[in-house]
């Protein structure tokens, strides 16, 4: 049975009160923390493999305020450092936690980490998401169809995007994309579109993991953030998209897999994202050239 929006404007004050805790303790801990024995994740990137002691310690505060929410809701629960109990299968709903995405740039001191907590439909529909920013101290907040937030304050958009030859369109990727063959082919021929479009091109940034990418993405709109899809698993997983997939249509952005379906989120075999890939886009201009581009490129 569907929750009513009073029950989900009550569970996104939690979620907010638990990724503000948890970031607070990140930021706490940003110099001083202990790197564990790197998990096995297969499949999964250099990114996926890494994890601290601070990892777990903000996923524990964090379900602190979500578990009761479990019981009191009969939802379920998906937590990236933990076993998954299959509960996101079972239920209505489920969290879907991840406690410190972009752990690599975390343990190197850089930009580029963030709290992300989001509430998903047994669907794969994203109800509510949350991201915290504990280096910007900047927490993004969606319910889906109500508008998201900007520490409290409602985020707009621009109606529209006026091409400037002195801008550029920002590029959003994650550090492996570099290595992949088709990333050069893709840099030249998105800089030709853009400056079809009257931008003066591209500008391409990596480095973050993918809660900041995306948010970074509207912050510095117009964007995207790419990530092409594979046969073998990884791709970054559910945890890691849930909650700026509802952020993006909240906003008035688009969020799409590269094949312009919608995310699944609720992978059932899986909870990594390999099949689709992602195509987020702050313009459906720019969504719709990476889609048609990799068409034509992916036979």
């Amino acid at each position: 049975m569907p929750v009513s929006h009073q029950d989900l404007f009550l569970l996104s004050r939690c979620a907010i009160s638990a990724a503000y805790e948890a970031g607070h303790y990140i930021s706490a801990k940003s110099s001083d923390f202990r790197q564990l024995t790197d998990k096995v994740v297969p499949g999964g990137s250099l990114a996926s493999q890494v994890v601290t002691e601070v990892d777990l310690a903000s996923q524990e505060l964090i379900l602190k305020h979500l578990l009761p929410t479990c019981e009191w809701f009969d939802l379920g629960m998906l937590a990236e450092e933990g076993q998954a109990d299959h509960s996101r299968h079972e239920k209505a709903y489920f969290w879907c936690v991840d406690p410190l995405d972009g752990t690599l740039p975390f343990t190197e001191g850089v930009a580029g980490y963030a709290v992300s907590i989001a509430l998903v439909q047994k669907d794969g529909t994203p109800e509510i998401g949350v991201i915290y920013d504990p280096l910007g101290q900047i927490c993004y907040h969606a319910i889906r169809g109500h508008g998201m937030f900007r520490n409290g304050i409602r985020f707009e958009r621009k109606q529209a995007w006026v091409p400037a030859s002195d801008q550029s369109i920002r590029v959003f990727i994650d550090r492996s994309m570099w290595a992949d063959p088709r990333f050069e082919g893709f840099q030249q021929d998105m800089t030709a579109w853009a400056k079809t479009q009257g931008w003066a091109g591209i500008q391409v940034e990596s480095g973050a993991g993918g809660a900041m990418n995306a948010c970074w993405g509207l912050e510095q709109a117009p964007s995207c953030y790419v990530k092409y899809p594979k046969k073998e698993l990884g791709g970054g997983s559910l945890w890691d998209f849930a909650a700026t997939a509802c952020l993006y249509p909240a906003w008035g952005a688009v969020v799409t897999d590269i094949f312009g379906k919608p995310l699944d989120l609720n992978r059932p075999d899986s909870t990594f994202m390999n099949v689709g890939g992602l195509c987020y886009a702050t313009d459906h201009e720019i969504s719709h050239w990476i889609q048609e581009w990799w068409k034509s490129h992916s036979k």
